[in-house]
């Protein structure tokens, strides 16, 4: 149940879970706020709108690989000072990157934001989950946190095509100003400043996961703009897949690995962490793909594609309250795999469309696309924490969180990877090819997404949330 108020407690202030709360909202908001403002950003940065998932990527991936350091961090410098920390970087990145002259700024100024990011939400809830004394009162605090991170992405299309359409890009980054600002003065009064001076951290497991991490995304990127060659991608992917395999090697040794190797003999935590990079491969580049079809392709102004994007978010927050009934009706494994067919066929629907398709045909695309997704992603994420002892509870949790944001970084580069194959070198807006290109993406990653189903058969018949 998400509670429209937070809990009072004595003793903790009544503000801290809305400091949580606002967190998460500007980093869902800063999420999905700039997919309708990329072709506009392209063109004033003298850039090919193909180019632009590297501002999206660089964000995504900053998360991916910093998340695993946040709650030591939290802990070795306290709550209050992390989290101030965390919210000075976000605004500070937040105005660089609404200076930006270039691409190259551009994405350094990402990683300033998504530092402050992976620092901003985990250090909330960390402070949420110490401050609240028992179970209920914590989970009813987790839960009003939780409202925020689902009415961001509803927000975040619509606002930022009526901000680019009405105002320039320059503002989507700047409404993040007056936001910070009050979180940093909440943080001063009412953040509570808790830590743990004895934390530690494997450095040598996190340099060989944050390298691996690196080194295949950078690949992938880097093949996906045609800037390496297929030798040069390829080595990069070894090495990226040897630093994973150093690691396995380092955690059978260590006494206190980043991630403990013990973790994986949970059969529905191992699916979970696969399934989300299988799934995300499908799925995780439409949020992108979409603006970028809708405005090049047809025309729409920002404020036109933002809105019927809303759809994929309004779908996904409608369908959150019908997860836990269905688990328990049919089992995980029939959730998921039903879930990701209906992922693939709204996919597939999207390759059937041409010039005179109506607004109507991609709403009803999209409310499907956004139900099965919430379904398939909320579905695989609980069935694979539910089942974990409590002393790998919080390493569970972390890495989950580290193959989200890694999972969403990758859907991102390998949709506009299939993307510039089909459209080549050569790139013209308003085109046939370019109608023929988005077809031939679309119809891939359906794919793509339907074979990557095939890994919940790994499931038992019933798993079902503890």
């Amino acid at each position: 149940m998400l509670h429209l108020l937070p809990p009072r407690v004595p003793g903790v202030s009544p503000w801290l879970p809305w400091l949580a709360a606002v967190s998460l909202f500007m980093e869902t908001l800063d999420a999905t706020i700039l997919n309708t403002a990329l072709p506009s950003m392209a063109a004033s940065l003298g850039e090919s709108p193909l180019a632009m998932q590297s501002v999206l990527v660089a964000y995504v991936l900053t998360l991916a690989v910093l998340v695993p350091l946040s709650g030591w961090v939290a802990d070795r410098f306290g709550t209050r000072r992390t989290f101030l920390a965390a919210i000075v970087l976000f605004t500070l990145g937040s105005i660089l990157c609404a200076m930006s002259q270039s691409l190259a700024q551009m994405i350094a100024c990402r990683i300033v934001q998504g530092i402050g990011g992976a620092l901003m939400l985990p250090t909330g809830r960390l402070a949420v989950l110490k401050s609240y004394p028992d179970r209920d009162s914590r989970m009813e605090a987790l839960n009003f946190v939780a409202l925020p991170g689902l009415i961001g992405p509803i927000l975040g299309p619509s606002v930022g095509g009526l901000i680019v359409t009405y105002a320039s890009w320059h503002w989507v980054f700047l409404v993040n100003v007056p936001v910070g600002v009050l979180g940093f003065v909440l943080a001063l009064r009412h953040m509570p400043q808790l830590s743990d001076p004895s934390a530690r951290i494997d450095v040598q497991g996190f340099l060989l996961v944050a390298g691996g991490v690196l080194l295949i995304s950078y690949a992938l990127e880097m093949f996906g703009e045609h800037k390496l060659g297929a030798g040069a991608t390829t080595a990069l992917v070894v090495a990226g897949i040897a630093a994973f395999a150093l690691y396995v090697r380092h955690a059978r040794r260590a006494a206190s690995p980043l991630f403990p190797l013990a973790i994986f003999g949970n059969r529905a935590f191992s699916v979970g962490i696969l399934g989300n990079l299988v799934a995300r491969l499908g799925s995780g580049g439409i949020p992108l793909l979409l603006p970028l079809f809708l405005q090049l392709a047809y025309l729409y102004s920002p404020a036109h594609a933002g809105l019927i994007l809303m759809a994929i978010a309004a779908a996904a927050l409608v369908a959150k309250p019908a997860v836990v009934p269905l688990i328990r009706r049919f089992g995980s494994r029939t959730v998921l795999l039903v879930s990701s067919a209906l992922v693939g066929a709204a996919i597939l629907a999207l390759a059937f469309t041409g010039p005179g398709t109506s607004n109507a045909y991609f709403v009803g695309v999209l409310l499907v696309f956004g139900l099965a997704v919430s379904l398939q992603f909320s579905t695989l994420n609980s069935s694979a924490l539910a089942g974990l002892p409590p002393e790998h509870a919080s390493a569970g949790n972390m890495l989950l969180s580290t193959a989200m944001q890694l999972a969403l970084s990758i859907g991102l580069t390998f949709a506009m990877l299939v993307l510039s194959l089909f459209m080549g070198r050569n790139f013209h807006p308003d085109g046939a090819e370019t109608f023929a290109a988005y077809h031939a993406t679309f119809v891939t990653l359906a794919c793509v997404s339907w074979a990557g189903s095939l890994v919940f058969l790994l499931l038992g018949e019933r798993k079902r949330p503890a």
